[in-house]
């Protein structure tokens, strides 16, 4: 049986926590496009800024609006 350290050098682990990390990194994205819709920027202008792609940040929006 693994240990608490042994775990965490597994590679299911490690990928696991990479994850988890993007996955948390794009949410922080998202939550953020409301705001700067707010602000006035556009689709474009929103997608460069947080380096995503036009067709994520349009999708995000128009699921927002229904």
């Amino acid at each position: 049986m693994f240990n608490l350290t042994e775990w965490k050098q597994t590679k299911f682990y490690q990928e696991a926590k990479e994850e988890g990390k993007l996955e948390g990194k794009l949410e922080g994205k998202l939550e953020t496009i409301p705001l700067l819709v707010r602000l006035g920027l556009n689709e474009e202008q929103i997608a460069r800024e947080l380096n995503l792609k036009v067709e994520i940040v349009h999708q995000f929006i128009a699921n927002q609006n229904n």
